[in-house]
């Protein structure tokens, strides 16, 4: 089964950013995130239309 979903320490190792980047393109609307318990984690959707530039 594919992944819904990614920590921000993944979704920053698939993009080659630092955490601080992710959370800026999180406030930007240009990462969907969500908070499950303490966590935060990015939508595997989100990603996919960040890095297909239709973001």
């Amino acid at each position: 089964m594919e992944r819904l979903a990614y920590s921000i320490n993944d979704t920053a190792k698939a993009l080659s950013l630092g955490r601080t980047s992710i959370y800026a393109m999180i406030a930007d609307g240009r990462l969907d995130a969500f908070k499950l318990g303490r966590r935060t984690l990015i939508r595997a959707e989100s990603i996919r239309r960040l890095v297909e530039g239709k973001a």
